[in-house]
């Protein structure tokens, strides 16, 4: 648990202890500011497509640290994944601004621990009234950044304010434990405390969801937050930045440093080992997620971790073909495919499968348009970069080579370098790369099955374990199968199964923890056991 004590500003890194509940003074012309309002926005710089028409306000080009928006000493470009053309110049952080970060994190947090449950609920709250206020602006910033289609993005903006509203109501539900023990002249209390600084590091698929997510808990507990946006997605973030700010969230409580890719890792190394940091809350891959445990076990951090997936989808021949293929569009096409429990292998068994194929082939092309996000009727954007189109193309030529069929899809789009066609691949096995790598893309590949225990062998063989779907009409195999499945979460005939008032993760290498629902609070809490004697 963390506790408040002084890092002086100049010489060797040393430790003073002060009173817990302290307010630090700033720095003279450091990076913490008095408590108030931030100053008027920057201007930003050059906006293309749907920023072009965004309050200034919003459109935050420099990190935002101790309640004030400070420029770096180099910018980088973020670009629309659709055309190419670039959006803007953002501040590209780096070591010393991360540092500036923790700290005014760390000073912040001295003070918002004593904030009353009752006054950080209620800051909360604003900070959601915002959020549904500016929700048409917030959803433009994220298809111009994400390329997500501008609906997508209009339910993710409502969805990421839901976590601001769920945990303005969690705050002032922290409850701890009067324990009678043994003795009889001894009590024993349980308390819930926070943390301290939490570092956090979200993905570029879900911008803003991502960081409400983490950084609603966070605050609701009494912790106090620093995020890394994504390099290709800060936009977002820094927009949540400024109606934080307009909300009334003091200065240091929530910082926002963006940065490059150039300088991520040595940016997401500092605020991972920095000693004034108590907790890493992380959703991305599990290559990065094992490097950041490497950071945070040297100082043994509290960690969360949401990770990468494998979700195998099944239809057993008792399924309803409609209602199943209703559910693999909805888990598969979502944002193109680039979501981390978006269904990665079809398993269907044999009675079914010939139904399957042919109903989901004719869904695809029926109700998938490619398109820019902004333009009306499009359901699926391009890839956030042309790295992701060439994994799918990969996965797709590499199946092919060992006798998959293309049944539709299966090449790059015409709009451009960034987009792929939405491809089902049928006559797959399970030594191609799509039976045992995550895709991140448009590509659906179907595994015939003639058993129950086939189904479930194949669905655990894979050393991750996020989600899970199934479709079946037989109430003891859905027992069965939903007991059996290795994974942390399971959609049973529904193929969208994330809610702010469920526990979202996973088991395996998919990650530690859990975020949303009454459990997400306790990642940001410790327990302190009191005995009090001499009753």
């Amino acid at each position: 648990m963390a506790t408040c004590f002084w890092l002086r500003s100049s010489g060797p890194r040393r430790l003073r202890w002060t009173f817990p509940g302290c307010r630090l003074r700033p720095r003279a012309g450091g990076p913490v500011a008095a408590w108030g309002p931030a100053p008027g926005p920057a201007p930003f710089r050059g906006y293309a497509g749907g920023l072009a028409n965004l309050s200034a306000a919003l459109l935050r080009t420099d990190s935002f640290v101790g309640g004030r928006w400070l420029p770096a000493a180099a910018t980088f470009p973020v670009q629309d994944p659709a055309s190419g053309a670039a959006l803007g110049m953002v501040a590209d952080c780096g070591v010393p601004e991360a540092r500036a970060a923790v700290r005014a994190a760390y000073e912040a947090f001295c003070s918002w621990r004593g904030v009353s449950a009752k006054e950080r609920s209620s800051l909360l709250r604003k900070w959601y009234d915002l959020m549904i206020k500016n929700k048409d602006d917030l959803a433009k910033i994220i298809t111009a950044e994400s390329g997500k289609p501008l609906k997508e993005a209009q339910g993710e903006i409502l969805y990421s304010a839901l976590f601001l509203e769920w945990f303005s109501e969690e705050a002032r539900r922290v409850y701890g434990d009067i324990i009678y023990t043994s003795a009889r002249d001894k009590r024993a209390l349980v308390l819930k405390q926070p943390v301290g600084v939490a570092a956090v590091i979200t993905p570029w698929n879900f911008p803003s969801a991502m960081i409400t997510r983490k950084v609603g808990a966070a605050l609701a507990a009494g912790c106090t937050v620093v995020v890394k946006p994504a390099e290709d997605t800060p936009f977002s973030a820094l927009a949540l930045a400024e109606l934080a700010s307009q909300a009334g969230i003091p200065p240091g409580v929530y910082n926002v440093i963006p940065c490059s890719r150039k300088n991520a890792a040595e940016v997401g190394e500092v605020i991972c080992t920095d000693p004034l940091v108590s907790k890493i809350s992380f959703t991305g891959s599990t290559t990065t997620g094992k490097v950041l445990l490497r950071h945070a076990a040297n100082s043994v951090k509290r960690v969360s971790m949401e990770l990468g997936g494998l979700a195998p989808f099944i239809v057993f021949d008792s399924a309803n073909v409609d209602q199943a293929v209703a559910g693999a569009m909805a888990s598969k096409f979502r944002n193109a495919g680039q979501t981390c429990v978006c269904s990665n292998r079809f398993l269907v068994q044999r009675g079914i499968h010939d139904a399957f194929v042919k109903a989901f082939a004719e869904a695809i092309k029926k109700n998938l348009r490619v398109g820019n996000g902004f333009e009306e009727g499009t359901t699926q954007g391009p890839l956030i970069n042309e790295k992701a189109v060439e994994k799918v193309e990969k996965q797709v030529n590499d199946a092919v080579c060992k006798g998959a069929t293309v049944v539709t899809g299966g090449k790059r789009h015409q709009l451009g370098k960034n987009f792929f066609e939405p491809t089902l691949l049928s006559n797959v096995t399970q030594d191609m790369l799509c039976s045992h790598e995550e895709t991140f893309g448009p590509l659906a590949p179907v595994i015939k099955f003639d058993t129950e225990e086939e189904a479930i062998a194949i669905a655990n063989a894979a050393d991750v374990g996020l989600a899970g779907y199934f479709y079946s009409q037989d109430p003891a195999q859905i027992w069965r199968v939903a007991e059996q499945l290795e994974v942390g979460m399971v959609g049973i005939n529904e193929g969208l199964i994330s809610s702010v008032e469920c526990p979202f993760g996973g088991v395996k290498q998919s990650g530690l923890g859990r975020e949303g629902s009454k459990y997400g609070i306790d990642e940001y809490l410790e327990l302190k056991y009191v005995c009090y004697g001499g009753l």
